[in-house]
Order: C-alpha cells, then structure tokens, then sequence
C-alpha cells in the first residue's frame, strides 16, 4: 500500500465510523468498556498509597480519541455502571458501589471528563490529530481533568475514613507523582495512535 492510499484508507474507516448507526455506534461502546476493564487488571499497588498503578487510563485516553466525544464518554459511564452493577472488572477483579466510592472513586469521574474532552478536540480540530498537538491535548485530559477530581476523592475518602486532613504534599505523592512517568508514556502511545490511525483533514 503507497502513501496516497494509506491517507484514503485511514479517512474512509474514519468516516465509516462517524456514519455509522447509533447501535453500531454503542457497541464499539462496550467494546471500549470490555477494554478499559481488561486494562484494569493491569496493577503495580504501591505500599505507600491506596491508589495502584493501572493500565485503564490508556483506554481511557484512547476512547475519546477513537470514538468521539459521544461514545467515547459512553464507554466509560458503561465502564462504571456495569462494574457497579454486576462486572467485576475494576482493578483487581473487583466491582460494586464501594469500589467506586473508595480512595479511586474521584478518578473514576475523571475518567467520564477526559474521555468527552479528547472526543471533542479530536472531532472539532482536525488538526489537532497530530502527535504534537495531540500530546498536548491528552496531556491536560490526564493531568487536568483525571486527577483533579481524583485528587479531590482521594483527600475526600482519607478525611472520611481516617479522619485525618492530608496536606496538599501528601495527596501529591500519593495519587499523582507515582504516575507521571506511566502517564506520560500513555499519553505518547495514544498520540502516536492519533498519528498513525486518524486523518488529518
């Protein structure tokens, strides 16, 4: 395959996607819930910290890049509720309302605004599905929209359960600093994938 049909290949299963019905739509859906699970099983837990390292947030990442603002932000409230319902596939194998209202719950709505907010660049700004820009904008999902309520869970969670006010240091080292190496090589893979697999026009 030469470049030129590469380029045509890439706009054509984009725009397949994009025209195709709702419940073809929903499926790739769960699809990407099945996923960001299979990724949570993923775990690194870290004895300092109640928050482990995980792979779910490549998912993540990479719904809101494939599948839009939408269904991309579907997958994720799928993600959550099935596992509250009755899925265990939040790290560890594990599900119910208690995983979500534990020291990772605020994560878990970050995972909702990052997903919608990558959809929405990725839709609207073509050109910013290039690996520069598209690092940029992946970066402030991660960073911005996933820890910012996670941060806030996990301080929350600690004061509830501990009855201990954590200093803004603490909460730092224990749910973010571990993770920005990871992170930043998640959000490298998912803009080389932005790169390689969307069109750019």
């Amino acid at each position: 395959m030469n470049i030129e049909n590469y380029y045509v290949a890439r706009k054509n299963v984009f725009e397949r996607f994009n025209e195709s019905s709702t419940l073809t739509k929903i499926v790739f859906s769960f699809l990407m819930a099945c996923i960001t699970g299979l990724m949570a099983q993923i775990i690194i837990p870290l004895p300092w910290t109640p928050v482990p390292i995980t792979g779910q947030t490549f998912a993540v990442l990479c719904a809101g890049l494939f599948l839009g603002k939408r269904y991309g932000c579907l997958s994720q409230i799928l993600y959550i509720v099935l596992g509250i319902a009755f899925v265990p596939w939040f790290g560890g194998m594990t599900g119910g309302l208690e995983m979500v209202l534990g020291s990772t719950g605020g994560y878990f709505v970050g995972f909702i605004l990052a997903s919608y907010f990558i959809g929405y660049i990725t839709e609207r700004y073509a050109k910013a599905r290039n690996f520069t820009r598209m690092f940029a904008v992946i970066g402030v999902a991660n960073f911005a929209l996933i820890y910012i309520p996670g941060l806030l869970g996990l301080a929350l969670w600690f004061y509830l359960t501990q009855g201990t006010v954590l200093g803004i240091a603490d909460i730092l080292l224990m749910g973010l600093v571990p993770f920005i190496f990871g992170d930043l090589v998640k959000i490298a893979g998912c803009a080389g994938l932005s790169k390689v697999f969307l069109p750019k026009e």
